[in-house]
């Protein structure tokens, strides 16, 4: 039988890699700066590898999908089936776990009426490969929206990215016309939120940008950002300084007393969610 709470002690790690982030970053700083490309790379994505013949074990209705990136690299996804459905929302995940994890949450959204797609990055779950850099997570989570486009019609597309997720998902806003843009506590950039976390730190050095502010500046569909004003992973800051680039319509809903997970769990962000959504 699913347990919620182990489940979600497992989602809390992407908070507790950030917060070793702002404990560890003076000792990593030299490394980093020696070889970006490859230590970095592990900090930020630290992976969760699945055997290939992994079974995944859902009480909801699902189907497992695999496609190719734009190198051909294998990519890993899990389609959730809702009832009468309206559409579909493609959900980027934090930087821990794999789908047998996050798919827990699943039921959130398909009880909205809505299909979910979750996407494994490369080195998660089952999907090849490793991350190299922004533009290439760019590419996959491009290739993930064009396979979607091949069912759905774009207007019945939503994307919702959630914490290290959120930049990702607003290039695919930036530069696609979904539905609508969904972000949990996003970041305004990557480097302004290690920033916060250690100030002396040279962010000038690290190889992820993500640079949310300048996507959501391109973006003319609407935009909703939820974030908890306890939140000591990517500080609540970060998404009042993103509503620099609202447009009309656009809106944050500050989530109080909220810190950086079980926002599935949150009686607002569920009033709120319905909603926007329908």
């Amino acid at each position: 039988m699913y347990n919620h709470t182990n489940s979600m002690k497992k989602l809390i790690t992407l908070p507790c890699t950030l917060l070793l982030l702002s404990f560890t970053i003076n000792h990593c700083a030299a490394q980093i700066q020696a070889d970006p490309s490859q230590r970095q790379v592990k900090f930020f994505f630290p992976g969760a590898k699945l055997p290939g013949n992994y079974l995944y074990n859902f009480p909801a209705k699902f189907r497992e999908i695999s496609f190719k990136a734009k190198d051909n690299t294998q990519l890993s996804a899990l389609l959730f089936i809702a009832d009468s459905s309206k559409g579909v929302i493609l959900y980027l995940h934090g930087n821990t776990d794999a789908l047998d994890k996050w798919g827990n949450i699943s039921k959130t959204y398909t009880a909205l009426h809505y299909d979910l797609f979750m996407l494994d990055y490369r080195g998660y779950g089952k999907s090849e490969g490793t991350i190299k850099n922004d533009s290439q997570l760019y590419s996959d989570v491009q290739a993930a929206y064009d396979y979607l486009k091949l069912t759905y019609n774009e207007d019945k597309i939503i994307v919702l990215g959630y914490s290290i997720g959120t930049g990702p998902a607003a290039f695919l806003a930036a530069n696609n016309r979904p539905k609508e843009l969904i972000l949990q506590a996003p970041y305004y950039s990557l480097a302004d939120a290690v920033h916060h976390l250690r100030p002396a730190f040279d962010t000038s050095k690290i190889a992820f940008h993500f640079n949310t502010w300048q996507f959501l500046k391109k973006t003319t569909v609407p935009v909703f950002i939820f974030h908890g004003d306890q939140d000591k992973m990517f500080y609540y800051g970060s998404s009042e300084k993103l509503k620099a680039f609202f447009k009309r319509g656009d809106e944050l809903i500050t989530l109080k007393g909220a810190g950086h997970p079980f926002m599935d769990r949150n009686p607002e962000y569920l009033d709120s969610l319905k909603r926007i959504v329908n």
